[in-house]
């Protein structure tokens, strides 16, 4: 499958052998995370901060890439800055880093979009489709993944027959799994589509536990697509593609209830 994308970003991402030349120092000490640049130009002017192993105390002086910046006697390296991507990702590809059988993974569909450490967020089988976030901020992914955030996620299924009234009701209430209660927040039958797809919204994330709810009532899944994913929905992107969160959607994000 050829690679797709709606955005192509450029790099952003500052390692140890690709920083920008000519930082100038307080802002250099910033973006290791430590402080504020006003703060990092207070360190500097106290001779808090070595440069090549002697104390430097003019904010302005510019870093270089092979210069050697200590605060409290330690090495101190700039952050690499976050990013995000949203991918709608299609069926047969795996949701992983890397893959010892050879098959095609999510980062194999990023290919050279970013030279940051990127990680997706959860997970979506082998044959589920639609929305995967992938970023290197730990911290968010964190709270996306953790169960006490309740992070919303909508599924549109395609089941082998009609979908029962009754079952709708039983998904509803929730069901009793072999590793637990299953709570669903909302099952519905999907507007204009046969009486074989429903939306399912849950804010669990146990493993496969989509198709697992179905097969319990005695359905077979055809085909599973994440359609949102705390409130980030598929709006303006085909299947295989992959762009940058907007500004306001990482906020909304790093604040989402």
């Amino acid at each position: 499958m050829t690679m797709k994308m709606t955005q192509m970003p450029h790099s952003n991402s500052p390692s140890e052998t690709d920083r920008p030349e000519g930082m100038r120092l307080n802002k250099f000490v910033a973006h290791c995370g430590l402080c504020s640049r006003r703060k990092a130009a207070d360190w500097v002017k106290a001779g808090k901060i070595k440069v090549n192993g002697s104390v430097e105390k003019n904010p302005a002086v510019l870093i270089q890439s092979d210069d050697v910046v200590e605060y409290n006697g330690q090495q101190i390296e700039l952050e690499e800055e976050k990013v995000y991507f949203l991918m709608n990702k299609p069926k047969n590809v795996i949701t992983t880093k890397d893959d010892p059988q050879g098959r095609k993974t999510v980062m194999d569909l990023m290919g050279g979009m970013t030279d940051a450490r990127i990680f997706p967020v959860g997970r979506l089988d082998r044959n589920t489709t639609g929305l995967l976030l992938l970023t290197n901020d730990g911290d968010l992914a964190k709270k996306l993944t953790h169960p006490s955030h309740e992070i919303q996620k909508v599924y549109e299924v395609e089941l082998h027959t009609d979908v029962l009234p009754q079952d709708l009701d039983r998904l509803r209430a929730g069901l009793e799994l072999e590793d637990g209660f299953a709570q669903v927040d909302a099952a519905n039958y999907i507007a204009r589509k046969p009486k074989t797809w429903v939306s399912v919204q849950i804010h669990i994330g146990r493993n496969r536990i989509v198709r697992r709810l179905f097969d319990h009532l005695g359905y077979r899944v055809i085909k599973l697509d994440r359609v949102i994913l705390a409130g980030l929905t598929k709006k303006g992107l085909g299947r295989g593609y992959i762009r940058s969160l907007r500004e306001e959607e990482v906020r909304r994000l790093k604040h989402f209830h």
